[in-house]
């Protein structure tokens, strides 16, 4: 399994990714908020000690990122690639990532919660993400005892986390929907059966590209597989009324937009981050309709990944917002070439 943003998964037309995060605490510890960095680090490596003890076939492709020896590009880049949370890469003085080697897992220690497990897949597979996350959930088990209270469950330190400690989200693609001012109605609706959108970075967070992260809100009095089952049932909703949707806009205007789209991404010179996420939000929605049929269906998600600022910068060094919009550019350019 790749990386999610280099894979195209199950409805990838629709669901770029799925994400499980578990988030757990170690029993007669304070709270991460409680400890300094030191104390930080020796539930860390407490952490990262009882994963290596465990007999799991995934633990040899695990690396252990101290976050206050990398740099701030570095975890802004682990921020774009949904790797980690925004907060996680603002105060890394203490905390550590577990991440694989195709970051299909990623760990975040000493964030609200002493351990936060994290899946995250191409497509719509949140059986296959929940299996992953349990075994793991299961294996740090053997050997630490977590924080659990027998009518309220496990222990987090932000009461809406209380219960199952858990959260399955699903980040969709929704031009349409989005087009048609429906994703309003939508986020009310599915906020009565426990459920929120949000935009693509989560909480607080505004949508870019149409891309919207639906997930379960209610983690307290509800099994962690019937949490799941009901967001299944309400993405695949909400997938058929997108669908049903493209088919209604669908006009030579729209398909004149979605060339237009893909001629600036083929030629531009310079593409600031903000234009470039729309242009492939439309490229991506040409393919999906069948409209496009010569540029890899992979690519514009890959893009709209590789092509953010810290992430461009990773592999380029420091640059400053002109050279990067350049390089960007230049990123699309070619990477089009290379898909005919």
């Amino acid at each position: 399994m790749g990386s999610w943003y280099k894979e195209f998964g199950e409805q990838g037309d629709i669901v770029v990714s799925t994400r499980i995060r578990i988030a757990r605490n170690l029993s007669g510890i304070p709270f991460p908020s409680r400890l300094d960095p030191e104390r930080l680090k020796e539930v860390n490596r407490k952490v990262f000690e009882a994963i290596n003890k465990g007999n799991s076939g995934f633990s040899s492709t695990l690396k252990f990122i101290q976050m206050d020896e990398i740099s701030d590009i570095e975890a802004e880049s682990l921020v774009e690639r949904h790797l980690i949370s925004p907060g996680f890469a603002y105060n890394r003085k203490g905390r550590a990532l577990i991440l694989s080697s195709d970051e299909t897992i990623s760990i975040m220690l000493g964030e609200e919660d002493h351990i936060r497990i994290q899946l995250i897949m191409p497509g719509f597979c949140l059986d296959e993400a929940y299996d992953i996350a349990n075994k793991i959930d299961d294996l740090l088990s053997e050997t630490l005892d977590f924080a659990y209270d027998e009518q309220l469950g496990y222990l987090t330190e932000c009461p809406t986390n209380l219960g199952t400690g858990l959260r399955a989200s699903v980040m969709l693609h929704l031009p349409a929907l989005e087009a048609s001012m429906m994703v309003s109605q939508i986020s009310t609706s599915v906020g009565k059966l426990g459920l929120t959108i949000r935009g693509m970075y989560g909480e607080g967070s505004k949508s870019k590209a149409s891309l919207y992260q639906l997930s379960n809100q209610v983690t307290l009095g509800i099994p962690e597989k019937a949490a799941i089952e009901n967001l299944k049932v309400v993405v695949k909703q909400t997938m058929a009324e997108e669908r049903n949707q493209r088919e209604k806009i669908s006009s030579p205007l729209l398909e004149d937009s979605i060339y237009r789209s893909l001629g600036i991404l083929r030629y531009a010179r310079i593409l600031n981050s903000e234009e470039m996420m729309t242009l492939l939000s439309r490229l991506k929605l040409g393919i999906s309709m069948g409209i496009i049929d010569d540029v890899d269906k992979t690519l514009p998600i890959l893009l709209m990944v590789q092509g953010q600022p810290a992430t461009l910068q990773l592999n380029n060094g420091s640059m400053d917002t002109d050279q990067r919009d350049r390089l960007r550019a230049k990123l699309v350019r070619e990477k089009l070439a290379q898909s005919k």
